[in-house]
């Protein structure tokens, strides 16, 4: 069982990326994916999630309208594009699955916005 992210870096404010989780180990498909994040010094928070399917998203409301989340059950990966990034942003972020009282974590991908 498996979840692994990539795609942080350092980015200028304003600028993008794709955050990338790619699971293994588990019916990928039966669970709701969310992504969360910890900036230094601060509690972890839910940044967005999708249902198993794909129907629902949800988004924290300092993310939305420039996150969107996605997910393709087929290559068993979630996606999480960030666009208009600014320093606020900064923090490691963590892939999630959850089914039930099952939950999975990724080893987190760290997003840095600095110019």
């Amino acid at each position: 069982v498996q979840l692994v992210e990539s795609g942080g870096g350092l980015v200028q404010p304003g600028g993008s990326l794709r955050l990338s989780c790619a699971a293994s180990g588990f019916s990928f498909s039966t669970y709701a994916m969310r992504w969360y994040r910890q900036a230094p010094g601060k509690e972890r928070e839910l940044v967005a999630g999708i249902s198993s399917y794909g129907g629902v998203r949800n988004y924290a409301a300092s993310v939305e309208g420039r996150f969107t989340i996605s997910r393709d059950n087929a290559k068993n990966t979630v996606s999480l594009q960030m666009n208009s990034l600014s320093p606020e942003d900064t923090a490691v972020h963590y892939c999630n699955a959850v089914r039930g009282t099952t939950e999975l974590w990724g080893q987190g991908t760290l997003v840095t916005v600095s110019s």
